[in-house]
């Protein structure tokens, strides 16, 4: 069940937050684009599990339910936007992929990248290529953890980042007029995803101390610009710590998830 979840859940990070493009993420109310989401949703599905179930097509229709179910309460309530409804919509979607592994826990084993799942002897393989086959089946077991590693540099960085404008939304009207202007377009969102991406590097590596150089480094260089400023200084300092804080936690997670399987062979790299 674990590798099924797993996988689930790997496609579900890629459908919402690497393969949904802003058309699609700001057209939900279009039929077109919320049937190419949810087209997105099957394909990913179908990808990480290597499976045609039709349990994985009934996942996808209720992921335009959860997402449809979102939209209408948009339009009825004013408080359903921002970082509480978000997280709210992504922990519906993670029951639902909890719920799909626990009805069918050997999604994975029975699928198109399990070791040995289309097998006919050790030199024979998929279609007798002799790929997959038990004598080079290592590098397919190891595609859970590399699924968990990439899930969560995915939710570290992308995810990380809306929800981190999200939670940063309500404070930017508060703001002066041309403090935006000061800044290189899209460079904030660069920022992000790098000094995230780095924060979960560090983790995974075991040099979690690193952190607290890269926030010594952010303060030098970003919070001496705006010490003047006290409201954008506090928005700095807000968004700082609520996107180190992310990362974090995406990293840790991660690193549990990892110890459950078969180990890629991060090395931990010694001071």
């Amino acid at each position: 069940m674990t590798e099924t979840f797993i996988a689930l859940l790997f496609a579900h990070t890629l459908a919402d937050f690497a393969f949904q493009t802003k058309w699609m993420a700001a057209n939900k109310r279009n039929p077109v684009a919320l049937g190419l989401h949810g087209v997105t949703v099957y394909a990913t599905a179908v990808a990480a599990t290597g499976s045609l179930h039709p349990a994985l097509l009934a996942l996808a229709l209720t992921h335009i339910g959860i997402d449809v179910g979102k939209l209408v309460l948009s339009a009825v309530w004013k408080g359903s936007k921002g970082l509480g409804p978000f997280m709210a919509d992504q922990a519906t979607h993670l029951v639902s992929l909890v719920v799909l592994a626990f009805w069918l826990p050997d999604l994975w084993s029975q699928g198109f990248w399990a070791p040995g799942a289309i097998v006919t002897g050790d030199a024979s393989g998929i279609l007798g290529t002799g790929f997959w086959s038990e004598a080079i089946a290592l590098p397919v077991s190891l595609l859970p953890a590399i699924m968990v590693l990439l899930t969560g540099l995915l939710v570290a960085t992308r995810a990380g980042g809306f929800a981190v404008g999200l939670l940063m939304e309500p404070f930017a009207p508060h703001l002066g007029k041309g403090d935006a202007g000061k800044s290189l377009p899209g460079a904030g969102r660069v920022i992000g995803h790098l000094e995230r991406g780095l924060i979960f590097a560090l983790v995974l590596f075991g040099q979690a101390q690193g952190v607290g150089l890269l926030i010594a480094a952010k303060s030098i260089l970003r919070f001496g610009a705006v010490k003047d400023d006290r409201r954008l200084s506090e928005y700095v300092i807000i968004g700082t710590l609520a996107s180190f804080g992310w990362a974090l936690i995406a990293a840790y997670v991660t690193l549990v998830g990892l110890a459950a399987l078969p180990p890629l062979g991060i090395p931990t790299v010694s001071p």
